[in-house]
Formats: C-alpha cells, structure tokens, sequence
C-alpha cells in the first residue's frame, strides 16, 4: 500500500485561475492544470526569491518533495507558455494551516489538514489507525491553526497510550 501524500502548506490562494493565450479561441483549447501546491512552489522559488530548504520548510514537505513539486510547475507552464495553451489553476493536496493530532485510543499521531478540523470538533472524525473518535490536538497551546476550537489534550493526554 502506499504511503498517503502529505498535505502541502500554502499560504496564498490565487484570485485568478485561468489563463488563456490572448488571440485564441477559448473553445476547444488545450488546458494543462496546474495544483495550487505548485503554483505555491513557484511563488515561494521564482517570485519571492526564496532558497530552496526555507521553500521546502514553508510548505512543511521535504527539499526532495518542493524539487518534484517545483519542476513539475515549471514543465506546466512552460508547456502552457510555448505551445499556446490555457492555464487552470486548481486541486492538489494543500492546506492553508495544518494541525498536528493523537488518537487517544491507540496513541497514533498525524497531521490534519485545517479544512477538516470542523469534523474533529464536531466528534464526527476518526481515527485513520484505530477508528476510534477519541482524537486530540497535540500541539495543546491553542496556537496551532485550530486556535482552540479543536479538543486540547489534559494533563492525561501527553503520553501516547500505545
């Protein structure tokens, strides 16, 4: 089985999300897609300048992981740029904040996505390991992104049970 895809952080959502070459008909144009994980790459990379390691440490993925993500970004829109397609912008696996969690139960931890921490808080959210709903937010300062919505471990919470 293989591994799950981690969720990219991104902290810029586009406005716009397609492109289309001046001059063409919108009817029958080729299109590539292009994530917002990798519009993000390249924003981070080519428009704000950064190094590839604070890149990488700002969507919370490996120098390898933002590597693949940022050239598959580039081969996109190059494609897009010299062969006369349209550009649209959608999908991937982002998140704007993500929050890192604890199954009670069987003391699994993992890092949850801020898009469906509504169910977490809500108990309709299990865990991925054990199906248990028993799930706590590790980071326990009310600063991660659940800003103290989700449930926060107790004093009996801090050691994994498993």
């Amino acid at each position: 089985m293989p591994r799950p895809v981690k969720w990219r952080k991104v902290s810029f959502i586009p406005p716009v999300r397609r492109f289309v070459p001046a001059g063409r008909p919108q009817c029958g144009l080729e299109e590539n897609l292009l994530k917002v994980e990798e519009l993000e790459a390249i924003r981070l990379k080519d428009l704000e300048g950064l190094e590839q390691e604070e890149c990488a440490a700002r969507m919370e993925v490996s120098r390898q992981t933002f590597q693949r993500i940022l050239l598959a970004a580039r081969a996109k829109i190059a494609d897009a740029l010299a062969n006369g397609k349209a550009l649209r912008i959608e999908g991937g696996n982002f998140t704007r904040n993500i929050c890192p969690m604890r199954c009670r139960n069987c003391g699994k931890e993992w890092q949850e996505s801020y898009e469906h921490l509504q169910q977490v808080r809500e108990g309709s959210y299990d865990c991925p390991s054990c199906g248990s709903p028993e799930i706590i937010c590790r980071s326990g300062s009310g600063q991660c992104c659940c800003a103290g919505g989700c449930r926060h471990p107790g004093p009996d919470d801090q050691a994994p049970l498993a």
